[in-house]
């Protein structure tokens, strides 16, 4: 038995991601690269460490191996420990051989042994697709102060968009005493964040009851905290009010992009009292040649930039030659754009090439119908051929024929 750890965190890393499309037809959501430098599951890797949680299991699934390559021992997150640090777990390791997990509290199920293993007071449970830096040691400190079984993080959203979400209707005291999953007409604008603090003891049972329920869909939101509330156990929100993306889809993904451009947007991966890690590869100073034009834009390391750049994000050894043109995108490791090559309101994938003259994407003012408007994505090794268009919306991931 390992010794006694007060709280580990469960992060759940087996999404599909399929409203990404193309972006994860060969990784796993949590590894879609973001920022720059980072991967998405950075955010909660990095919070996880900065809150003083140094166990951390990732539950993998679809297209595992270049996020568990990416992972790998957990060192860039001082997450090598010889006690907890990360854990990579595949559904085929656990405990009836080789089951898909079935759902998000089935994949927990699956895992108790390893949970078991640590004994802990308290698991936080995690999604691996949301950007975002939060303390947990706060909301775990909120979390025995209420004496909860289960405290959910929230996070008050427009009332627009409240019925995109999982919603919370809360006494004076901020406990929970009604869920609204998604509704037409929202009583309450207080939405799930996905992340929860569970106590232990409590989560263990319910997983166990909810496993042996023939008719439940092993899911957090739909079965197991409804199930806990039913049964009258304590389940708090806890108000979040810093920055939160769930970057589910193209355009959140490229919101949540260009939002680190924009000064007013409170999400500082600067900030030295709560660093974001990430296994960010070796590559020489970023190069900006004398005749460029960069404005309002993010370029990493090895990147070399002879054309023009405009509120746009450049990953590691990106090429933008004499003549291109790369406004309101995000272009990801390894891709060139070649002379004259105009990429607008797009994300590139990696090793991309973008040949001579070609035309990626349009400003929305350049479209006659603006429901024919959106982000256009190019697919990893994908090259659009001379004077090739690729059009606003699109996603290609075959190669494009020059015209």
């Amino acid at each position: 038995m390992a010794r006694k750890m007060e709280c580990i965190a469960m992060l759940l890393a087996g999404g599909q991601g399929s409203r990404l499309g193309i972006l994860t037809k060969k990784i796993a959501k949590p590894a879609v690269p973001y920022g720059g430098k980072y991967r998405i599951i950075d955010f909660p890797l990095s919070n996880c460490v900065n809150s003083g949680i140094s166990t951390v299991g990732v539950l993998t699934q679809y297209q595992p191996l270049e996020l568990n390559d990416y992972i790998g021992n957990g060192q860039p997150w001082d997450l090598d420990r010889a006690q907890g640090g990360v854990h990579i777990l595949s559904p085929y390791q656990q405990i009836k051989g080789s089951e898909w997990y079935k759902g998000t509290a089935n994949a927990i199920y699956q895992n108790i042994n390893f949970i078991d293993r640590y004994n802990p007071e308290y698991v936080a449970v995690l999604s691996g697709d949301h950007i975002y830096k939060m303390d947990y040691s706060k909301m775990l400190d909120y979390h025995k102060e209420k004496g909860a079984a289960c405290t959910i993080a929230m996070l008050e959203v427009p009332w627009e968009e409240a019925p995109r979400f999982g919603l919370m209707i809360t006494d004076d005291d901020n406990a929970i005493t009604e869920f609204e999953e998604k509704p037409k007409n929202p009583r309450s604008n207080k939405a799930s964040m996905g992340v929860y603090i569970f106590t232990w003891s409590k989560l263990r049972k319910y997983l166990i009851d909810d496993e042996n329920n023939p008719n439940s869909s092993n899911d957090f939101g739909h079965d197991v905290i409804p199930a806990m509330h039913a049964a009258g156990e304590k389940l708090y929100a806890y108000l979040f009010d810093g920055y939160w993306k769930d970057v589910g889809t193209i355009d959140s993904l490229w919101e949540a992009n260009l939002d680190l451009l924009n000064p007013k947007v409170d999400l500082d991966l600067s900030d030295p009292t709560w660093k974001i890690y990430s296994k960010t590869p070796e590559a020489p100073p970023h190069y900006v040649s004398p005749e460029a034009t960069v404005q309002n834009s993010m370029v990493a390391e090895g990147s070399q930039v002879y054309g023009e750049l405009d509120f746009s994000i450049l990953f590691s050894n990106v090429t933008v030659e004499r003549g291109a043109v790369v406004r309101d995108s995000i272009v990801m490791p390894g891709t060139v754009i070649k002379e004259g090559a105009v990429v607008q309101y797009a994300i590139v994938a990696e090793n991309a090439v973008i040949e001579e003259n070609a035309v990626v994407g349009a400003r929305p003012e350049d479209v006659e119908n603006l429901d024919d408007w959106g982000v256009a994505v190019v697919g990893s090794g994908v090259t659009v051929g001379k004077n090739g268009v690729v059009a606003p919306k699109a996603m290609v991931d075959e190669d494009v024929k020059g015209a």
